[in-house]
């Protein structure tokens, strides 16, 4: 590892290249990403590259091992659009989008611009919110210690402006550009509220505005960084973090006095700092497979993202119009008619789906996406129906349950299978099976990162009078940093529910019973372990 310290802020001039509207459409995949961009063959290519390499740093600087890549189907996808169509995508009507990242089971997304070309060694600040973003997704996916907002935000904007030499190397560290201003002009947070996770958020409650908060948390996670007697300070608070002490207590007893340990912190920040450059021989990972897009896939890729950005009944009565066209112009493109299916069933055309999504799978019969298309429409009707008795409705959640268990045989690390097979009961209003209850916590264990995932699993949990385990994942939720508590006045459902958990800890007793994890029932289990 090669340690450099350099002015902090300077100028930083861009190469300006004129941005060529590429008609080839390309798809990278790699261990942890799947990306789709209207770019050049070498761009993508390097675009990928480079993002594993951002990977296998983020995994040698941190202790959390080497954990095996995620499944096919649960890796990032990645689609690269124009700055308007990120706008445009993300709901904004007032400012421009630099890009953003939603975490989901089975489906963790960005949308990113294109790469700008800079200097050689350094930062591309159109990737910025996107190695951001990815920081996030690495973060909780290795541990499930809740960080507080400062760490976890100066963390994203430590790694942020990571370089890629053409060395092979990694570099980590580079100033944060973006955030000189702000550190200069804006107005700074107190440094006992930046270091108060809940503390702060009343304060931005109460004082609307633009502040210094990820300037001034980039400075302080960079700090740490520095020297051999920071990392032990940095050390030491996070063990106080792991071992249940609040953000405060934890910064108070690592840091002392706070306020004088901003000023250490400013000073550094605009003084000589610390850079880590990692050498390509600590850079490891598997090469990525490029392939240019059929003409069909190309056609129907404004629909899939939108698709996959999520829609609202009026949006998906829009889409799928349009959705129809092309799958008119390619019927023998098995994508285009996974995505048609996708596009029919957010229209609430169950039965549409069904059709589009079997055109599919007797084109190309393991395509995932149109399997779960058809799932999900099939859920939706057995869910739905009325007027069926009990044993049509029990032969209706039967078959919806036999076809996610399919799905589970050809990709058993798919979280969304494991997640439809326990919903199938709860939906049915039976008691899941065991098995049904391990598929849901597997999936949970595959995607860690799935906030709605984590609550579901700790409901079950509370009524099988699992508390301890409730308490963990609510303890999770209820200090996720980026959490928005109700502000009408309503009683928090999160809070409420770990005070109950913890209530019943003070008196119920570990009876020892160990729950067979290899359940059965009728039609069969899902795999549940790797």
């Amino acid at each position: 590892m090669k340690l450099i310290f350099y002015p902090a802020f300077i100028v930083i001039g861009l190469w300006l290249s004129v941005q060529t509207a590429f008609a080839k459409w390309y798809e990278a995949s790699s261990d942890h990403f799947v990306i789709y961009a209207d770019d050049s063959e070498d761009d993508v290519r390097e675009f990928a590259n480079n993002l594993e390499r951002f990977h296998a740093a983020l995994k040698n600087v941190s202790s959390s091992g080497d954990k095996p890549p995620p499944s096919p189907s649960n890796r990032v996808t990645i689609y690269v659009t124009s700055g308007n169509n990120i706008t445009k995508l993300a709901g904004e009507k007032t400012q421009q989008i630099a890009g953003f990242y939603r975490p989901q089971a089975g489906g963790s997304i960005a949308f990113t611009p294109p790469v700008e070309k800079s200097r050689p060694n350094e930062a591309d600040f159109s990737q910025t919110v996107l190695l951001h973003e990815y920081a996030h997704h690495f973060a909780i996916s290795q541990s499930q210690l809740s960080l507080p907002l400062w760490y976890s935000e100066g963390f994203g904007e430590y790694v942020g402006t990571t370089t890629f030499p053409k060395n092979g190397s990694v570099g980590l560290g580079r100033p944060a550009q973006h955030r000189a201003a702000e550190l200069r002009q804006s107005r700074q947070v107190p440094w006992n509220l930046l270091f108060d996770t809940r503390a702060y958020k009343k304060y931005k409650a109460k004082n609307k505005g633009f502040n210094a908060f990820y300037g001034q948390s980039w400075a302080a996670f960079h700090y740490l960084q520095s020297t051999d007697e920071t990392r032990k300070l940095q050390a030491d608070y996070l063990k106080r973090i792991s071992i249940g002490e609040s953000d405060i207590e934890a910064a108070r007893a690592a840091f002392g006095d706070l306020d004088k340990f901003g000023k250490k912190v400013i000073r550094y920040a605009f003084g000589r700092i610390f850079y880590l450059s990692l050498p390509a021989s600590l850079i490891s990972f598997k090469p990525v497979t490029l392939r240019g897009l059929s003409a069909g896939e190309a056609a129907i890729m404004p629909v899939v993202m939108q698709s996959r950005r999520g829609v609202n009944r009026e949006q998906a009565a829009q889409l799928v119009p349009e959705a129809r066209t092309i799958a008119a112009k390619f019927p023998g493109d098995a994508a285009v008619l996974a995505a048609l299916a996708e596009a029919e069933y957010d229209a609430g055309n169950d039965d549409a789906a069904i059709t589009a999504a079997d055109q599919a799978t007797a084109i190309q019969p393991a395509n995932i996406n149109a399997m779960l298309q058809k799932g999900y429409a099939l859920f939706r009707k057995a869910r739905d129906a009325e007027g069926k008795d009990a044993d049509d409705k029990k032969a209706a959640f039967s078959a919806v349950r036999k076809h996610f268990t399919a799905i589970n045989k050809i990709e058993k690390d798919h979280p969304i299978p494991l997640i439809y097979f326990y919903r199938t009961y709860f939906d049915q209003g039976v008691e899941p099976t065991e098995n049904a209850k391990n598929a849901l916590d597997y999936a949970l264990q595959l995607s860690p990162f799935d906030k709605g995932l984590r609550l579901n699993v700790a409901r079950q949990d509370m009524k099988d009078k699992r508390y301890a385990e409730a308490r963990d994942h609510l303890w999770i939720l209820a200090n996720d940093p980026h959490r928005t508590e109700p502000s009408d006045g309503r009683p928090d459902p999160i809070t409420a529910m770990l005070k109950e958990a913890e209530e019943k800890l003070g008196i119920a007793q570990d009876d020892g019973d160990d729950t067979d994890t290899q359940g059965s029932d009728e039609e069969g289990n899902v795999a549940t372990n790797s």
